[in-house]
């Protein structure tokens, strides 16, 4: 799909691209982007970043980039335009963008590079073990091939679905993966990760508001519920949202409906809900943490993804998936393990799971100076091991117990100082004491 309001740049796309691609849909108007991506399964999108003549500041491009990945954020997107600005193609990038092209561009590179990105989209679905769709959900395992089974049974149901393991094991793959075998495949699939959302952004950000609804309402906005109506809407770290959040969404779930702040009225939903969280079921289930006819309201049906020391036959798997990822993303295409670096990955434990592993061979891929990935090249991270300190060692010394939960909570929300310090019960100040007297 190619969306430009320069009819001369969709005719030079449409007739480089016609013996290239099985179809080609343009538009002029970014407005009807999202009504043509819910009827059509688009593959790649060229998306231009100034429909304005007059402007060329890139914020209309920006802006429609992020409104399509909060919607469809596994599709690629090439942002074009006519100003070759550095800024703005770092600010697309990392909002999303697959790549950026400056007009008038040349017809080999456009080529080439659309191939190349429409080629690693398809590797995951073509590859010879068994994963889902385009997601990186890989493993062969007995403890995945559980998850496989369970998702092929639910994914073609409407039927709510909790999905429970620790971070870094692919639970938001796996919800993607549940939307993209489902019969709402076509429709929107919404992320929202509620745990890091505040008590004042809560309804806001999921049942939207009426301009002029609270002080910094400049304009309507619409909700992720209202976002992802016909599709799929996936609420990520379930676990962490306080009662009063728990009650509202309650009254949402069982009324089937929400009303914007500041509006009357009412909008009906048909939405499938995912739900995951890191906390074990067995404690999700205190009344005092959680509320137990919600649990019932969002777990019609559980999925357990195993952590990575639980499915050790997929290591192997996974690593050779992400050296090649890495490796044609660094240049250095083909790149392989020595069977010392292979050995090395197998007997270590994971405690960050599959995250852990995708970040220790890109590392070693980037420290890579030959062909071959050997054993020295491959570093563990210091904070997984030190904040699942309480797996491997009986944790009597107070001081230590502490600076694990530090980490813990530190992790858990991503570097955020103030949410970590909510979490554990003191004061940001109290935290950075703490810190401090941690050497953290």
């Amino acid at each position: 799909m190619v969306v430009d309001d320069d009819t001369d740049v969709l005719t030079a796309v449409r007739l480089l691209l016609k013996s290239e691609v099985k179809e080609i849909i343009t538009e002029k108007n970014p407005e009807l982007i999202l009504s043509i991506l819910k009827e059509k399964q688009v593959d790649l999108l060229l998306l231009d970043m100034n429909f304005k003549s007059s402007v060329n500041t890139g914020n209309e491009g920006i802006f429609w980039l992020q409104k399509i990945k909060k919607l469809y954020a596994s599709l690629p997107i090439i942002m074009i335009t006519a100003y070759a600005d550095i800024d703005l193609a770092v600010k697309s990038l990392k909002l999303g963008a697959t790549d950026f092209m400056v007009k008038p561009w040349q017809n080999d590179k456009l080529l080439e590079n659309i191939k190349l990105i429409l080629k690693d989209c398809s590797f995951v679905r073509k590859a010879d073990v068994q994963r889902v769709s385009s997601t990186q959900l890989i493993g062969s395992s007995e403890a995945m091939k559980e998850v496989f089974y369970k998702l092929e049974k639910i994914a073609p149901t409407d039927a709510n679905i909790l999905i429970l393991g620790e971070n870094g094991t692919g639970k938001d793959l796996l919800a993607e993966a549940i939307h993209q075998k489902s019969l709402r495949s076509k429709q929107p699939f919404v992320k929202v990760d509620v745990g890091a959302l505040s008590e004042s952004l809560f309804e806001s950000e999921l049942f939207g508001h009426k301009k002029g609804a609270f002080t910094d309402a400049r304009e309507d906005r619409m909700g992720r519920f209202e976002e992802a109506n016909g599709g799929t809407l996936f609420l990520d770290e379930i676990g962490n949202i306080t009662p009063t959040q728990q009650s509202r969404l309650l009254t949402v779930l069982q009324n089937r409906y929400i009303i914007p702040l500041g509006s009357n009225q009412k909008i009906n939903l048909d939405i499938r809900l995912i739900c995951a969280t890191n906390v074990p079921i067995s404690v999700l289930g205190d009344e005092r943490r959680f509320r137990r006819d919600l649990i019932y309201r969002i777990n019609t049906v559980e999925i357990n993804v195993p952590p990575l020391r639980e499915r050790q036959g997929d290591i192997a798997l996974l690593a050779h998936h992400f050296a090649k990822v890495y490796g044609e993303k660094y240049g250095k295409p083909n790149i392989a393990f020595s069977k010392e670096a292979m050995l090395k990955l197998e007997q270590y434990r994971f405690p960050g799971n599959v995250r852990e592993l995708q970040y220790a061979v890109e590392r070693a891929v980037i420290m890579s100076e030959a062909a071959q990935i050997e054993a020295k090249e491959i570093f563990f991270s210091p904070i997984e091991q030190t904040s699942n300190y309480d797996e491997h060692e009986d944790e009597t010394n107070l001081m230590q117990v502490e600076r694990s939960a530090i980490l813990k909570a530190i992790e858990r929300h991503n570097g955020n100082i103030s949410r970590a310090a909510k979490d554990l019960g003191i004061t940001r100040t109290a935290l950075y004491r703490r810190l401090n007297k941690h050497e953290l």
